[in-house]
C-alpha cells in the first residue's frame, strides 16, 4: 500500500497544480534577470567588449544545462534523499520567500569574489547568478508535482532562460533606457507577486500534509 502511494500523480486539479504559462510566470519570477544586472553588468565589464555576448549566452547554456538536469533526475534524487513532495513544496517556498524579500526590500548585493580581468565562467553567473537555489528547488518541485509533464516544464525553462539572456544581452541599454529607479520599481513588483506564489507553495504543503489531497 505505502509503495502504491510511493509516487503520487493527482487524477483531480490541484491549486498548486501549474499550466505551462503559470510555469513560466513562475520560472521568469524565479530567475528574476532584472534584479540579476546589478550584479551582471560590473562583473561583465571585465570581458572584452567584443566577447560579451559570447561569455552571456554562453553562461545562460550552462544555466539552462544545470536546471534541465535538475528536471530530469529531480524524482531520483528526492528518492536518494528520502525527501517528499510536500516537504520539497514547503522548503522551495521558504526559499522563494527568502529571494522575494530580498527583491523587495533589496540587497546590498553579494561579494563575488572573481579576479580582476578574469572571464567568468560557470561562477558566478550561471551558478548561482541564474541557477540559483531557488530555481533548482523550483524546477524539482515542478517535475516531482507533475513528473507526466516533463516536456512543457522543459519547454517553459527554456522560454524562461531565453527571455532572461536577452535581457541580460540588453543589461546596459535596458538601464540607458528606464534608469535605475524604474528596474528597481519592477523588481519589487516581481517580488510582490513571488511572495504570493511563495505563500501559496507553502500553504499547499502544509495542507497536504495535515490534511492530505482533497
Amino acid at each position: 500500500m505505502g509503495r502504491e502511494q510511493a509516487r503520487f500523480v493527482p487524477d483531480n486539479p490541484h491549486p498548486m497544480d501549474h499550466t505551462f504559462f503559470s510555469a513560466l510566470i513562475l520560472l521568469v519570477l524565479v530567475l528574476d534577470p532584472l534584479g540579476c544586472l546589478p550584479i551582471f553588468i560590473p562583473i561583465m565589464r571585465s570581458v572584452e567588449a567584443k566577447r560579451r555576448a559570447r561569455v552571456a549566452v554562453r553562461e545562460v547554456f550552462i544555466a539552462f544545462s544545470v536546471l534541465v538536469a535538475f528536471m530530469v533526475l529531480g524524482e531520483g534524487f528526492l528518492r536518494v534523499m528520502r525527501l517528499s513532495e510536500r516537504s520539497l513544496e514547503v522548503a522551495g517556498g521558504v526559499i522563494l520567500v527568502i529571494i522575494a524579500i530580498r527583491m523587495i526590500f533589496g540587497s546590498a548585493g553579494d561579494a563575488y569574489g572573481l579576479e580582476p580581468g578574469r572571464e567568468p565562467f560557470i561562477f558566478p553567473l550561471a551558478v548561482p547568478l541564474l541557477a540559483g537555489p531557488s530555481a533548482m528547488a523550483t524546477v524539482l518541485l515542478l517535475v516531482s508535482r507533475q513528473p507526466e509533464r516533463m516536456l512543457q516544464w522543459v519547454a517553459a525553462l527554456t522560454v524562461a532562460m531565453a527571455l532572461s539572456g536577452a535581457v541580460l544581452l540588453l543589461a546596459d541599454r535596458i538601464r540607458r533606457l528606464l534608469g535605475d529607479s524604474v528596474v528597481s520599481a519592477i523588481e519589487k513588483l516581481m517580488g510582490l507577486v513571488l511572495t504570493a506564489i511563495a505563500v501559496e507553495m507553502i500553504l499547499a504543503g502544509l495542507k497536504r500534509y495535515f490534511i492530505g489531497d482533497l
